[in-house]
């Protein structure tokens, strides 16, 4: 098959490679049984398979059906781990794009990575199935957090940008609100001014908070057809509105969602926290070491919020690290440089 030069030529197809420790060198043969998936497996110009090599140090010789891997012995262990996971993604009708390849790359160094994506056999596959999509787990710690979304009453998601905090706990609230396990999905973030002030952004207060929830509209866009997310908004089974309109409610029935929560202070953070109702679970999603507020890190309520209840009964914890960033592999290189490598 014809490809497009390899990175030793065009440095921008792919970021460094992954370090592979010394070892014997290896080949294997896997063959799959579908070949109308073979296409999208591969790739255009077998731009997929070119990823693999150029980030595993392996290559890969594709001939009908069947795909030769050579390279050092660990390093095509993963390589046929991440094709047979590709492949296996696209037999179940999901999407496989350049990023879904990378956090596959980077979850074939897990010992568990078949029991990530497929389920283990007593156990069904880790997904949130939504209207628009089913969404499967792209790191480790994305597994342990899609777990804890569907176990524990309040889960506390904290981390940089990118590692899908907010996405991964919309769908979820998206899947419930479908099945019917919830009647209400409430999006909260705490409206925290940067230079301006409110008072002076034109239109209603609507459109002075709009622009700060603007990240939850598109999670939800993303899940759910735009008329359905707008027909929902209109009769209430979806809200999305700043942290201080909870003051004084119970939220019962419902998936309710804090996003940026390291803005929040310590009395808002109580505050919301308390409006827990019956049949209800919370997320409260933020990054540590994005605080916003006057005072910063001492003052910010999520800090607070998880030393004192980490560890309580039905409170989920789940630490994300640039390491789990799954968007474009320059946003992780961008939060290692800002924050020191992930341990």
């Amino acid at each position: 098959m014809g490809r497009k030069p390899t990175r030793a030529n065009d440095p921008a197809i792919s970021p460094d490679p992954i370090p592979i420790r010394e070892a014997r060198r290896a080949q294997v043969e896997i063959s799959f049984e579908n070949q109308s998936l073979l296409g999208a497996l591969f790739g255009q110009f077998d731009a997929n398979l070119v990823q693999v090599e150029n980030r595993l140090g392996v290559f890969i010789h594709a001939r009908g059906d069947k795909v030769v891997i050579e390279g050092p012995e660990d390093a095509v262990a993963r390589a046929r781990d991440t094709l047979q996971t590709m492949y296996d993604r696209l037999a179940m009708g999901q999407d496989l794009d350049a990023g879904a390849i990378e956090a596959l790359i980077a979850m074939s160094n897990e010992p568990t990575l078949e029991g990530i994506i497929s389920g283990e056999r007593e156990s069904p596959p880790i997904m949130i199935r939504t209207r628009r999509k089913t969404i499967v787990p792209r790191s480790a710690t994305q597994v342990s957090y899609m777990r804890s979304l569907a176990r524990d009453d309040i889960i506390f998601a904290l981390g940089p940008a990118g590692t899908g905090k907010t996405y991964l706990a919309v769908a979820q609230a998206v899947s419930q609100l479908i099945s019917g396990s919830v009647q209400r999905l409430i999006l909260s973030r705490p409206a925290v001014e940067a230079g301006e002030k409110l008072g002076f952004l034109p239109g209603d207060m609507k459109d002075k908070v709009d622009p700060y929830l603007r990240p939850l509209y598109d999670a939800l866009y993303d899940c759910m057809p735009p008329e359905q997310v707008e027909r929902r908004i209109e009769s209430g089974e979806i809200e999305i509105a700043p942290i201080a309109f909870m003051r004084g409610r119970t939220l019962a029935d419902a998936f309710v969602i804090l996003d940026e929560a390291q803005n929040t202070t310590r009395e808002q953070m109580k505050m919301f926290l308390t409006r827990f109702g019956q049949n209800s679970r919370m997320v409260v999603c933020g990054d540590p070491k994005q605080v916003d507020i006057p005072g910063g890190d001492r003052m910010s309520g999520l800090a607070d919020a998880v030393e004192k209840l980490e560890g309580v009964e039905g409170f989920g914890t789940i630490r994300f690290s640039a390491a789990d960033v799954v968007r474009h592999p320059i946003v992780g290189r961008i939060v290692e440089a800002y924050e020191g490598p992930a341990a």
